[in-house]
């Protein structure tokens, strides 16, 4: 039997791990991948999904059916009872922002279980934003933040570390951080075996030789959000003027063009600065397409300048499909990216006074998401000779490329594949669950009133003339069944989504009222009679005084 500490109910929803259905971006591909590989790697005796209703439990299961063979229980549990993930203490939530549920976990105490979230992109406003909520919400030091690289490990404490900064100036005292281990992402490395029949499909269809040399990306093509294609059409017009007689440089894009405007600055790119290069698109939602430029090109590229960029599945999924890797030394490329499988990029940007300007436009929303990236990308450099030369370098090597991917197929599956990755999460769960239960053996940890969730009628008792007291009162029946299925008739409260109170529960307590005859009950009668929580007979009651289907005694 697999320990339960090491595993963890995953918070579903499609938007954190279906790009089929919400559109592909890099936070969902890494999602659905993680999935898969959970399914088919993790050792549990089950699989719980957290989800807001049915629907989601439905694709949680759809998902996991499509995976993998394992026939392992699949426990659906509602977002707003997470107990019943229970002997599993630990909720896997696809974002770092996880202060939402910390505040759902307050109404259980903090020692109820450990929340384990993750980092995608760090850049944006909402994710900035939501580690300072973190950090004020009932976040517990048995909590984790997993950090993809060792760059984004040192950006979000960094991010927390500001946060601390104004919570000490105000307050005088900040919480324990959560943990934050660097677990990289995965991939499953089977589904990136090179296919020599897809490699002849390509090359026969662009009509390239042995000897032509194709230079590919697999990405979003962003110009704003991505990489700036400009210094990398520069490069390879240059080291295509290095090139012998007989061997031809092409460049290939396969991804998804974010607008007209991304379509337009790469392909003016390609005609400005490397008319002797040709360029060639793919449709990046095609899983054919995809197959065939991992199989059917030479050299893979991923000169990131941008920081919505965090971690590069590209680059691995390239390393695992055998192809030499030139990425600029950026984010998490500089844990994956190592010298025997390719070569990395020098980077130079300026210093925080530098852009000071663009941190308070995008604050102000005089800057979008897209012109802060764009202008931040604007002042990254990836060293032109050094890109130049790396193109050269692999073009005119095919023994170095060679052995470049064969390396990069090793490192792939032996570094990167789900199988290795997902272990080392499953110590990550233990962990939390170990610590969290160590810990609150000593604290005291009730339930607590909760600031971004109060009881409705604690917040506005000031409204009504009175509270009502346990019990409500003594009442006496005024009407039957029938005069209540009137008024829910006419009062329509389903059509909202939802009743107050379920239907058979108001017809309970209207019987055991009439039940009582002329000398009345109360609601700690009803309930103790009908074995009804208490709390709920007495909105019941108040509903029926409403309507007067009861009165008072």
């Amino acid at each position: 039997m697999a320990d339960p500490l090491r595993n963890a109910a995953i918070f579903y929803a499609d938007d954190g791990y279906s790009p089929e259905k919400m559109g592909v971006n890099g936070r969902r591909v890494a999602g659905a991948s993680f999935l898969k590989g959970f399914f088919r790697h993790a050792d549990v005796d089950e699989f719980i999904s957290l989800t807001q209703g049915p629907k989601g439990a439905a694709s949680f299961a759809e998902l996991y059916a499509s995976a993998t063979d394992r026939k392992l229980p699949h426990r659906p549990v509602y977002s707003g009872a997470p107990l019943r993930m229970r002997p599993v203490e630990t909720l896997y939530f696809p974002s770092p922002n996880f202060g939402a549920e910390c505040w759902k976990r307050q109404r259980f105490g903090m020692a109820s279980h450990a929340i384990c979230g993750i980092t995608h992109t760090t850049a944006t406003q909402a994710v900035m934003r939501g580690l300072l909520d973190l950090r004020t919400a009932p976040q517990a030091p048995w909590d984790a933040i997993i950090c993809t690289s060792r760059a984004v490990h040192a950006a979000t404490l960094r991010n927390i570390e500001l946060a601390d900064e104004h919570l000490l100036q105000r307050f005088g005292a900040v919480p324990p951080k959560p943990l934050m281990p660097i677990i990289p992402l995965g991939i499953n490395c089977d589904e990136f075996t090179p296919d020599p029949q897809a490699r002849r499909d390509l090359r026969d269809r662009m009509g390239w030789g042995d000897g032509d040399i194709v230079v590919a990306t697999l990405s979003r093509l962003l110009p704003y959000g991505k990489f700036d294609p400009g210094p990398l059409f520069i490069a390879l017009e240059r080291a295509q003027a290095r090139m012998p007689k007989g061997r031809t440089l092409h460049f290939l894009a396969c991804g998804i063009y974010g607008d007209s405007h991304s379509q337009n600055v790469f392909e003016s790119c390609a005609r400005a600065f490397m008319p002797g290069v040709s360029y060639h698109h793919l449709d990046g939602a095609d899983a054919t397409a995809r197959r065939e430029t991992l199989s059917g090109t030479d050299i893979f590229t991923f000169p990131i300048d941008n920081i919505q960029e965090t971690f590069g599945l590209a680059p691995i999924e390239a390393m695992a499909a055998g192809l030499p890797v030139i990425t600029s030394d950026w984010d998490g490329m500089r844990d994956t990216v190592s010298e025997d499988v390719g070569i990395r990029i020098p980077t130079l940007t300026v210093g925080p006074d530098h852009t000071t300007p663009e941190a308070w436009r995008h604050l102000h929303g005089g800057l979008t998401y897209q012109q802060y990236g764009n202008n931040l990308s604007a002042m990254t450099e990836l060293d032109l000779r050094a890109m130049t030369e790396a193109i050269v370098t692999l073009a005119l090597d095919d023994g170095k490329r060679r052995a470049m991917g064969m390396a990069g197929r090793k490192r792939a599956r032996e570094a990167f594949d789900w199988a290795s990755i997902i272990p080392r999460m499953q110590d990550l769960w233990a962990e939390q669950g170990a610590m969290r239960r160590k810990l609150a053996e000593t604290a005291h940890d009730a339930p607590r009133p909760n600031p971004v969730g109060p009881a409705p009628t604690d917040l506005f008792r000031s409204y009504p003339t009175r509270i009502a007291a346990p019990g409500v009162c003594r009442a006496v029946a005024k009407g039957d069944d029938a005069a209540l299925d009137k008024v829910l008739a006419a009062r329509r409260y389903d059509k909202i989504g939802g009743i107050f109170e379920k239907t058979d529960t108001l017809h309970s307590v209207l019987g055991a009222i009439v039940r009582a005859g002329q000398d009345g009950t109360d609601a700690r009668a009803v309930a103790s009679a009908i074995k009804v929580n208490v709390l709920t007979v007495e909105r019941a009651w108040v509903f029926l005084l409403k309507y007067g289907l009861i009165e008072r005694v």
